[in-house]
């Protein structure tokens, strides 16, 4: 795979400035939250089937780095709209599915979607779709990708059904919090690797629309099973993978996991410079305070060839009670049965 050499900041910066130094003109149009260009930064080899893919996601109003990622929804909006032109997608297993869920809402597989979008429904006739699973998590996931593939009116709901009523919590979220690695976290800062180009996507298709619906095809086609990642497993052996931390600074200085190196939330995805740090040899695992926005996270980067998963309940599966403690102090989100409505499901 031939490599192109770009700027250490996003594609569609440095053809604004190839455009400049053509006609004279400086371009001040950049997408929100990214650098203004410079000529003397820092070039980054990658593959041109990467670098198609990035400016035709930029062409496409850049997602990952727009005010509406990510793009979340409260359980007590989903329910005030029911009734309304409203769809919900409901990703659980059909067992679960059928055991109960929220009235109206279809039960679809993972792999089921691009179809269903192209030929089953009429996308934008509704005012909004909401991904639901369990947890949040998969539905973050996702709504990601759905998102990127340019339909801006999904939704993730926060939490999953876990928020809906008590049955759900109980096998869900209260379920899944804990405490039990707090006494592992460390402090140190731990710095960024060197650039080393990011994965070659190997498509074999000439331009970043091709490409990326190839990359589309196979993330829904390889579903669920390899995004998601416990606690138990990241602590049993920290250095087994490259751990990103997805906060602010002052929370990943109170305490993170043994190796995690922090990446800030709105200055990494899609960003050439920070994106070819991350190794590509390795399981690359993210976590954020739930697992929402870190689920988001890992659908952009397996879109670019990483082996990325979320860690599921964020920091609340590992450091439950220390968030509870500092909840003011630091702005935690811990679940809590304050969390949970009183919604009545069918079946």
């Amino acid at each position: 795979m031939n490599k192109i050499y770009v700027p250490a900041f996003p594609l569609f910066a440095f053809l604004m400035v190839l455009l400049a130094g053509c006609t004279g003109n400086k371009s001040e149009n950049k997408p929100a939250g990214q650098p203004v260009a410079s000529q003397e930064a820092k070039a980054v080899p990658i593959g041109r089937e990467t670098a198609a893919l990035l400016k035709d996601l930029e062409d496409n109003g850049n997602y990952v780095n727009s005010q509406v990622f990510p793009s979340l929804i409260k359980a007590s909006i989903v329910h005030e709209s029911l009734g309304k032109n409203l769809l919900v997608v409901d990703l659980r297993p059909p067992d679960l599915f059928s055991g109960g869920h929220i009235k109206g809402a279809v039960n679809k597989r993972i792999e089921e979607l691009p179809g269903y979008f192209e030929t089953g429904i009429k996308p934008f006739e509704y005012d909004k779709i909401i991904m639901v699973c369990e947890d949040g998590q998969v539905s973050s996931y996702i709504t990601c990708l759905l998102r990127l593939m340019g339909y801006g009116n999904v939704y993730a709901m926060r939490w999953g059904m876990s928020v809906w009523n008590d049955t759900f919590a109980k096998a869900g979220w209260l379920k899944g919090v804990s405490g039990k690695y707090e006494p592992k976290l460390e402090t140190r800062v731990n710095e960024k690797p060197v650039e080393k180009g990011m994965p070659d996507l190997g498509t074999g298709k000439s331009s970043g629309e091709e490409i990326g619906a190839a990359r589309f095809q196979k993330l829904f086609e390889e579903g669920s099973s390899e995004i998601l990642i416990s606690a138990d497993e990241v602590f049993s052996d920290p250095q087994k993978y490259f751990i990103i931390n997805l906060e602010r600074k002052d929370k990943y200085e109170d305490g993170h996991i043994p190796g995690a190196v922090r990446y800030k939330p709105e200055a990494t995805l899609g960003f050439t410079q920070e994106m070819a740090t991350i190794p590509a040899d390795k399981i690359v695992v993210i976590y954020c305070g739930t697992g929402h926005n870190s689920g988001f996270a890992t659908a952009f980067l397996r879109l670019f060839g990483y082996d990325a998963r979320t860690l599921k309940y964020g920091n609340n599966s590992f450091m439950y009670d220390k968030m509870v403690r500092e909840r003011e102090r630091l702005s935690w989100l811990p679940f809590t049965q304050a969390e949970v409505n009183n919604f009545e499901t069918v079946k």
